[in-house]
């Protein structure tokens, strides 16, 4: 059975940090592609950072960029998301998500963002970062 359980969230000031992690179970970890994503109420569900499985290349989306580093570690079968210099509207519920698609795998750097291409998903842990 698949199973990715994130921890690390919690409620932070402006300007501060938090490291997520990512448990995964149930799969050949080192194969997959693993995506963090997170929703705010009332907002879609957004594509934050990626990491390839094939090279470690890793995709951010623009709002984070330069302030979150994705990182996986394969022996312990679990990815991190490091955030620093949190904002407000970093404020959401963070998923981890895997694809096991083997062509997108090949084909992360178009298509990780979307969620529809993830097979597996966490059960979100709260970001809520103060102002």
């Amino acid at each position: 059975e698949v199973q990715l359980v994130e921890s690390g969230g919690g409620l932070v000031q402006a300007g501060g940090s938090l490291r997520l992690s990512c448990a995964a179970s149930g799969f050949t970890f080192d194969d997959y592609a693993i995506g963090w994503f997170r929703q705010a109420p009332g907002k879609e569900r957004e594509g934050v950072s990626c990491i390839s499985s094939i090279d470690s290349s890793t995709y951010y989306a623009d709002s984070v960029k330069d302030r979150f580093t994705i990182s996986r570690d394969n022996v312990k079968n679990t990815v991190y998301l490091q955030m620093n210099s949190l904002k407000p509207e970093d404020t959401a519920v963070y998923y981890c998500a895997v694809t096991t698609a083997v062509a997108l795998q090949f084909r992360l750097w178009l298509l990780w963002k979307r969620p529809g291409e993830y097979d597996y998903w966490g059960q979100g842990t709260q970001v809520t970062v103060s102002s």
